[in-house]
């Protein structure tokens, strides 16, 4: 018959088996961040406050914002995926400003968890003021899509980059497939973005504030085709992008004319050296590029 363990036996500290390593302690940063309570009223009704009345002005202040293609987002009434491309911090804030009120306060922007949620102030930060969820921007994380398709069949619309992160020299990115994934899983609208002027304000890498003119365009929606898969759309995606580029560098009808024989310029640039690729910028996306007169300059250059 055995003994009953006593109870000093029992409350004393567990022990653990010589050689193994302790489990690592969990944390709930990253994609595991639980953004749920900036959603609840109280805060989203701060969040507006902070926008209208904090955001917008700065953003009209330093940025000063032209905005096109408002008219596109007139018949979307439910939610909706706005991707656009990426080149500055501000990009998001200018976004967020420009849409709607009717849009803009049932936002949420899918924001990297690795960099935007690392660390429990800046998780909260951004879910205030933003309104940011974690996503993984290296591949698509279960977690991540489950939490971003849950909140679009909620009626939340959805800002995305799907670059995954700021151009590193002006030039566009690969489009990756989220967006594209979300759109066609939810069933609804991609409603494609162009942001200029926000890297000659600040650039990735600089801690210096520029402030100068930028441009807002929103495109026509795009939807998922029924044999398309999230890959094809999002290249779809990525040329209705360059489109709207090409048309902040020139002119609607010479865009619409180039798209429409195949002719728009490559979004990601040439496939050439470094420097040669900074040669080719555009005027409006080189920091460096102040006067009128550098900016004409600039556009005159062509390497040969």
């Amino acid at each position: 018959m055995t003994s009953s363990p006593s109870l000093r036996s029992v409350l004393k500290r567990p022990t653990r088996p010589g050689g193994a390593e302790p489990l690592p302690l969990t944390h709930s940063l990253g994609v595991d961040y639980d953004t749920d309570w900036a959603r609840r009223y109280p805060v989203r009704l701060a969040r507006a406050m902070l926008l209208d009345d904090v955001t917008r002005p700065v953003m009209r202040a330093g940025c000063r914002p032209t905005i096109y293609g408002l008219e596109h987002l007139e018949p979307l009434a439910g939610p909706m995926i706005l991707a656009g491309n990426h080149a500055s911090h501000l990009d998001t804030a200018l976004l967020l400003s420009s849409l709607p009120a009717r849009i803009r306060h049932h936002v949420v922007v899918g924001a990297a968890a690795d960099y935007f949620f690392d660390r429990h102030w800046k998780a909260a930060l951004w879910a205030f003021a933003l309104g940011a969820v974690p996503m993984e921007r290296v591949k698509v994380n279960r977690r991540s899509a489950d939490l971003a398709a849950a909140l679009i069949e909620e009626g939340w619309s959805f800002v995305i980059f799907p670059e995954g992160g700021r151009s590193p020299d002006g030039w566009g990115q690969e489009f990756k497939g989220g967006a594209a994934y979300l759109a066609k899983r939810c069933s609804v609208p991609v409603v494609p973005v162009h942001l200029r002027g926000t890297r000659a304000i600040l650039a990735k890498g600089s801690r210096r504030l520029r402030p100068g003119p930028t441009e807002v365009r929103f495109g026509d929606p795009l939807r998922p085709e029924a044999r398309e898969d999230a890959r094809r759309f999002a290249s779809r995606i990525e040329r209705a992008v360059a489109v709207l580029a090409d048309e902040a560098e020139t002119d609607w009808w010479s865009a619409r004319l180039r798209a429409a024989t195949g002719e728009t310029a490559p979004y990601r640039g040439p496939d050439v050296s470094p420097w040669r690729r900074a040669w080719n910028l555009p005027s409006s996306a080189d920091p460096t590029a102040r006067s009128s007169e550098e900016a004409a300059l600039r556009d005159r250059r062509s390497w040969p």
